[in-house]
């Protein structure tokens, strides 16, 4: 098989040139446009957690050798989340060679941070199987190497930690509601409220419900540090 003009330029960005290009077409195509002779990338995205998991422990040890597990763990978390595999695929425009069904297509597929997300897994896999773990864990540490350096500012989440405030106080967790949503299906906006129980509340909105939650948390315990 000969790989698409766009999908040997996205090898380009990616770092590697596949021996066997069916790997590379399989990781980019959707269960939105599979069929039986076009198997999708969802048993490769299972495997690429798992190459994206061992390269990061590894090179969390190496990184900070004096690091206890207990700060390692929070720091792996921020770099396998799929919200960070998302940030990497964007940075390569993955979502440009995604194969999609139309719906998807027609809904903002390729903006998707889910749909990125399990594309960059599925990529992974697809270079540990065509060039085995040494190839896989160079394209992890070129494409992750600033996010694995600043990690640290990045692991602490801010609704653990304002959760973690409001139970040092003997509060009952923080409350989080939808106040609204805005735009087009293919990409909305979501108002998020992060509320305590004693009645401060901050609120924050963001593409994505998370991400708005995250950031409604980071403003409310910003809120209450200073008080």
């Amino acid at each position: 098989m000969r790989l698409s003009a766009d999908l040997l330029a996205f090898c380009g960005r990616l770092g590697h040139n596949f021996a066997t290009p069916d790997l590379l077409v399989r990781a980019v195509t959707h269960a939105s446009i599979s069929s039986a002779t076009r198997p999708d990338n969802q048993r490769l995205e299972f495997l690429g957690d798992r190459v994206l998991g061992l390269v990061m422990a590894e090179a969390l040890l190496r990184a900070d050798t004096a690091a206890a597990e207990g700060q390692l763990a929070p720091r792996f978390n921020a770099l396998v989340r799929k919200e960070t595999c998302a940030d990497v695929a964007r940075d390569m425009d993955l979502g440009a060679v995604l194969k999609l069904g139309r719906s998807e297509m027609l809904s903002g597929g390729r903006r998707k941070e889910a749909l990125l997300g399990d594309g960059m897994e599925a990529v992974i896999a697809a270079v540990y199987l065509d060039g085995g773990f040494s190839a896989a864990r160079d394209v992890i540490l070129q494409h992750w190497a600033t996010r694995i350096a600043t990690v640290e500012s990045d692991a602490r989440d801010p609704k653990t930690s304002l959760q973690e405030w409001a139970q040092a106080r003997k509060l009952p967790p923080p409350a989080y509601t939808e106040l609204g949503r805005e735009g087009p299906d293919h990409a909305p906006v979501f108002t998020i409220e992060a509320r305590l129980s004693s009645g401060e509340a901050e609120t924050a909105t963001a593409t994505s419900k998370r991400a708005a939650e995250q950031a409604a948390a980071s403003a409310l315990l910003a809120r209450m540090e200073q008080t």
